[in-house]
């Protein structure tokens, strides 16, 4: 199974770091660039940031960790990942998740009646459905309803599209309907057993994940947790013990809790900064120095 350790720029870096973020992974060598749904605040626009990091780099894969999936128009989704793909081939990682991380921002993704699981399943389909099938695509869902819909060229390969998620139901809709699974929040034990909950939800369905396409987005701190940091994740996983989940000491602290997920199937990672603003250049100087040489 492959290892690759991705990175996500440092919480609440905006459109004015972002450029050296990308300039700095692409000469470090790192494998990928993940960025997440964060609207209050300088983060960039996952969609823009994809377009714009794709366009300065020629090797650095980018993804989205994670982008809202309800709420969104699949269709279009569908054409702005196809026209990504058809720009930097093979170098396009969509993921997509059911809730923002931020409770506040709910709202800026409505949808159209039902619940929110119910518009994701679908979204799925329709959206898998226009990346993959060939010709115009006609889909009458409960939600969703296009005619003859053809967005283009489609990938010469197919986009794997992971999904986030931890709960019973969630890991459900991996098996059923994803080609990945991007968790966070879990302990190693934890994501071994959500791997093997995927993997036979997936068999039950009749298909099958490629075997190192289970990951998780890790937040790495400098030499504490911040407090921020722990008020989220308790919301998250009430009771959860935060140092079980978020490793001390930079690279060196990550490198044996990674060594771990691995030993449980979980061989793809986004590191990212607990705390920001952080100096991009000497956090990726230990990125390289102490978690690069992991990767096979």
């Amino acid at each position: 199974m492959k290892v690759r350790i991705g990175i996500a720029p440092p919480p609440g870096d905006g459109a004015g770091r972002f450029a050296e973020t990308v300039d700095r992974a692409e000469a470090a060598g790192v494998d990928s660039l993940w960025l997440a749904e964060i609207v209050f605040g300088s983060s960039v626009e996952p969609f823009v940031g994809m377009g714009y990091a794709l366009a300065r780099t020629r090797r650095l894969k980018v993804g989205t960790g994670v982008a809202i999936l309800p709420g969104r128009n699949p269709v279009l989704v569908a054409k702005q990942l196809a026209s990504l793909a058809a720009l930097a081939p093979k170098r396009v990682l969509p993921a997509f998740g059911l809730q923002p991380a931020r409770p506040e921002e709910k709202e800026l993704f409505p949808v159209p009646g039902g619940s929110r699981g119910a518009v994701f399943d679908e979204s799925m389909e329709l959206l898998r459905l226009l990346l993959r099938e060939e010709g115009p695509v006609t889909f009458k869902g409960r939600f969703h309803s296009v005619q003859d819909a053809e967005i283009g060229p489609r990938p010469a390969k197919p986009l794997d599209i992971w999904l986030g998620g931890s709960g019973p139901v969630a890991l459900r809709r991996v098996g059923r309907l994803a080609d990945g699974w991007l968790a966070s929040f879990l302990t190693p034990e934890e994501a071994g057993a959500g791997r093997e909950t995927i993997e036979a939800h997936a068999a039950e369905a009749g298909r099958e994940i490629e075997p190192d396409h289970f990951g998780i987005s890790l937040p790495v701190a400098a030499t504490a947790i911040p407090d921020e940091l722990t008020a989220a994740l308790l919301r998250r996983r009430p009771g959860a013990d935060p140092a079980t989940l978020v490793p001390v000491g930079g690279g060196v602290g990550a490198r044996d809790l990674i060594q771990r997920y691995v030993a449980e199937g979980i061989t793809k990672f986004v590191v990212r900064p607990a705390q920001g603003p952080v100096d991009i250049g000497p956090w990726l100087d230990d990125f390289t120095r102490e978690l690069m040489p992991l990767q096979n």
